[in-house]
């Protein structure tokens, strides 16, 4: 039976990484045709002017710690989207392979297959069923081409999580044939993290993180994908030398150490007491049909008018999600949980 390495492209598997300048901390760089002076106004660690690790070793060693997982097992990317973009890239011939994706579900997955030439398979959530994932038509429709799994939980738009008995499922179903990505971006608003315990039952599951949202870090771009050794360190040659900037390296470590990472826990258990709020007063508002159940930072709810809705908020100067475009969304707006002040606003609104 085939690992998930071997269903990598051929060119992947093969792929010679590229031999950076050497970087060894406290010695005279000339070997990188950098600048010698700082920029006016550089207050970062190392300087501006030098470009950073080829792979940023120190950051990869504590998001690993951060996360858990064994040394090796870990890829920093851009944000989880590139993440995305590195795996379709590497597992998906342009023509001849496809992915797999559940709609309603992030929108990003879809348009790097696009870009890449790959197909997209789409095997809808089962919206009867709470937007559950419908595990045996996956393994029933899905085709001998079919590399990659997308599976989003919490799932963006609809907030529900997915059971990792389906994951187990999944990835067993498949095994040896093609490998489930699991996007866990919003897991920290969950109860439970099963990530380690599913990735030691699977060499066919890769999981992706964010330090967008829990961690406060939208604006660094900053994701880790994991998997297995193997696996992790293939993909790692498809990204380009001093990839991660210096200023977002220095910004993630800032937040890593105990005491931020004390202050983003009680900002997450904040995040989770007002989502409950809010799920427990939005029925209540005249207009708002359903509220669908959510393990993330953001709540989905119907609404008879929901572009009304969505203009009520705007005139009191809160942005909402429109999805009621989405015929596998009737009515849908999400609403991202704000902060205690921003969600009385929200509820003051909608009322009126």
């Amino acid at each position: 039976m085939s690992s998930a390495v071997d269903l990598l492209r051929r060119e992947i598997r093969e792929l010679k990484p590229y031999k950076a300048a050497d970087y060894v901390g406290g010695l005279i760089r000339l070997n990188a045709n950098e600048t010698p002076w700082r920029p006016p106004g550089d207050d970062s660690r190392d300087g501006l002017n030098r470009y950073p690790e080829p792979r940023p070793a120190e950051l990869t060693q504590r998001l690993t710690d951060f996360y858990g997982v064994t040394q090796g097992q870990l890829l920093v990317t851009r944000g989880s989207s590139e993440a995305i973009d590195v795996l379709i890239r590497s597992f998906c011939r342009a023509g001849q392979d496809s992915i797999v994706i559940c709609p309603p579900t992030f929108g990003m997955y879809e348009v790097y297959a696009r870009i890449q030439g790959a197909d997209v398979q789409q095997v809808p959530l089962d919206r009867p069923a709470g937007y559950s994932l419908p595990v045996e038509t996956i393994l029933r429709e899905s085709l001998p081409t079919t590399k990659l799994v997308f599976v989003c939980s919490p799932n963006n738009p609809t907030g529900n999580r997915i059971p990792d008995t389906d994951v187990d499922r999944l990835c067993a179903g498949i095994s040896g044939r093609g490998v489930v990505v699991l996007d866990a971006a919003y897991q920290e608003f969950a109860e439970t993290d099963p990530l380690r315990e599913l990735l030691a039952r699977h060499d066919n599951l890769v999981v992706l993180r964010t330090l967008s949202k829990a961690l406060s870090l939208a604006g660094v771009r900053c994701g880790v994908l994991i998997g297995r050794n193997e696996l992790v360190d293939l993909l790692g040659r498809v990204l380009p030398p001093y990839f991660f900037p210096t200023t977002s390296q220095d910004a993630v470590l800032r937040s890593l150490v105990p005491e931020a990472r004390q202050e983003l826990a009680n900002r997450r258990a904040r995040i989770i007491t007002e989502r409950e709020r809010l799920m427990a007063e939005l029925p209540g508002i005249p207009g708002i049909q359903r509220v669908w159940p959510s393990a993330a930072n953001f709540i989905l709810i119907e609404s008879a008018d929901a572009p009304a809705l969505v203009a009520r908020a705007r005139s009191a100067r809160i942005l909402l999600r429109d999805f009621s475009w989405d015929p596998l969304l009737p009515g849908c707006v999400r609403i991202t949980v704000g902060s205690p002040d921003e969600n009385d606003q929200l509820l003051e609104a909608l009322r009126t």
